[in-house]
């Protein structure tokens, strides 16, 4: 048994695993919510009284005009949500925990109407199209640059191709992502028709079976792709293919490899026809390359047209009504922003800058989101930077907010560009074919550009100041965010955090980060997206 603490906090139910040795309140009677605003259950009690409890919660966010729900943990949304149904006048939902959002929390969140935000730190594409589908909006606190090996080799990347698609290749054994995502997938598809399955192992293959049972799938073709002589296992995927067959139509069969077929099945009409699939693949990889090496060429010509664009845009713009918008715009935002019953309050303290880089104030012209420029010695980097609302819209779009596979070079959108962060970062996809956007990045990795001095040195400009940054460490890492924080608890986190990036550098700088010191991170996939490669370098010169 679990104990459940609900907890109300300005207009936000915040919903926790207690583990003190905290009383189970299962009397709503006698609950002393009103006075401290917190209350105890054990899960079983929420799960047995999810009518009453839900009556309760309603009346209580319309008490307390609660209009934000917080979970803290993943595994205990589903439990949450039901009795979230009647407090209608609750929209958002925020889930603290970093893990990827599942298929039967977005299943659950469709059928609440009155939930219309959500925020999570991870979400597979196809979920996000569903949630955006039913206009649910969705913020993501991590990038989307990833799905699981079963997704990515079977193109699942939207709802519709999970729904329509026809045959599948799965390859065995499952880790427990793939699984995961098997499972959603038999839940979501209409018309699966052939399961390919790259080698036999009868464990997994009665897994397999089994859960395509669970989800009522027949009509089904399983082709085992592995040379099998043995004549034991022939004849138990004989028996279990006579069992399958007669009672739920689904259908196993063998494909031998070429390699085998060219050994024992008629040899030299098989290499005749290897011959003839030969001429036919050398003549497609000859069209897949062609077709890349135009793509990348026809992507650098893009990028280099729009930073000639730029540069007209820079040199015939007057900007001096965008200035003084600009500026006007940042002091109405303060004097909004300020609460007039605090006055000592944080927000009163941050500078307000007015606009010196006239340059960059140009670009607004173009787009009202750019927030600075990037340039890193001796790489093609050499960009403005923008900032969207999230992650994910500079991901696919360009500057100029045409929609393009190159992306753009943007700033995390927790990031503060007139008084920057402890840690300003900075994303860009590694685009290396065509060297455009980070495609050049992975220069800064190899020891010739690293101890070159002057490479050590980057540049980067905001509309308030122009600064330089230099470079305390470079490593590739496997998937992870432990290093995209912006926000730190005190100096002595933010010199852990600092201490911790630096031991993971492939080279010792030997330069010193205080605790009073700001950084910047850059951020792009590295290694066919199974890692990152990470740049962090501290704030030296400002204003220059």
């Amino acid at each position: 048994m679990k104990k459940i603490l609900i907890n109300i906090k300005n207009n936000e139910i915040i919903f926790a695993y207690k583990t003190n040795n905290s009383a189970i309140n299962n009397d709503l009677i006698n609950t002393n919510i009103i006075s401290n605003n917190e209350l105890i259950f054990s899960d079983k009690y929420l799960t047995d009284n999810t009518k009453i409890i839900t009556s309760f919660l309603k009346e209580l966010a319309i008490q307390y005009n609660i209009t934000s729900a917080i979970i803290t943990k993943i595994d205990l949304v589903l439990l949450v949500l039901p009795l979230l149904a009647k407090a209608t006048s609750i929209n958002t939902l925020y889930i603290k925990e970093d893990e990827v959002l599942t298929y039967a929390i977005t299943e659950a969140l469709i059928n609440i109407k009155h939930i219309t935000k959500i925020n999570c730190a991870s979400i597979q594409p196809f979920m996000l199209e569903l949630l955006d589908k039913n206009n649910i909006t969705c913020e993501t606190r991590n990038e989307i640059l990833y799905i699981s090996n079963f997704m990515q080799n079977n193109n699942l990347f939207n709802y519709a191709n999970i729904y329509y698609k026809t045959n599948i290749r799965i390859n065995l054994p499952l880790d427990l992502e793939d699984t995961k995502d098997l499972n959603d997938f038999c839940k979501i598809n209409k018309y699966l028709k052939t399961i390919h399955v790259n080698k036999f192992i009868p464990s997994e293959l009665e897994h397999l079976i089994k859960l395509l049972l669970t989800y009522n799938r027949h009509n089904l073709n399983i082709v085992i792709h592995e040379n099998i002589n043995d004549e034991k296992t022939i004849n138990y995927l004989k028996d279990l293919n006579k069992k399958m067959k007669q009672k739920y139509h689904i259908y196993l069969s063998l494909e031998y490899s070429q390699e085998y077929l060219n050994k024992n099945i008629f040899a030299q009409t098989i290499i005749n026809m290897l011959k003839v699939c030969g001429l036919i693949i050398s003549s497609l990889v000859i069209l897949v390359i062609t077709y890349i090496g135009v793509s990348n060429y026809v992507a650098l010509k893009q990028v280099n047209k729009i930073k000639e664009d730029l540069a007209k845009t820079i040199k015939l713009t007057d900007v001096t009504d965008i200035v003084e918008e600009k500026n006007a715009e940042n002091i109405k935002n303060k004097e909004e922003n300020t609460p007039p019953e605090n006055p000592d309050s944080s927000i009163q303290e941050e500078e307000i800058k007015l606009v010196t880089n006239y340059d960059l104030a140009a670009l607004l012209s173009v787009n009202e989101e750019v927030v600075g420029e990037l340039t890193v010695n001796n790489t093609n980097v050499d960009y403005p930077v923008v900032q969207a609302d999230n992650n994910d819209y500079y991901l696919n779009h360009n500057i100029n907010k045409e929609k393009n596979p190159n992306g753009w070079i943007f700033m995390d959108y927790r990031n503060n560009s007139m008084n920057l962060d402890k840690n300003t970062i900075i994303y860009g996809h590694n685009m290396y074919y065509s060297g455009v956007m980070f495609g050049t990045l992975h220069k800064t990795a190899n020891k010739d550009w690293y101890t070159n001095p002057d490479n050590q040195i980057i540049t980067f400009n905001t509309l308030y100041a122009k600064m330089q940054f230099k470079i305390f460490s470079i490593y590739r890492v496997p998937k992870t965010n432990d290093y995209l924080r912006v926000y730190f608890t005190d100096d002595a986190d933010f010199l852990d955090f600092i201490n911790d990036m630096t031991k993971r550098s492939i080279y010792n700088f030997n330069v010193p980060v205080n605790a009073n010191d700001k950084i910047i991170t850059l951020s792009t996939c590295s290694n066919n997206g199974t890692k990152r490669l990470v740049i962090h370098a501290v704030l030296i010169n400002e204003n220059l």
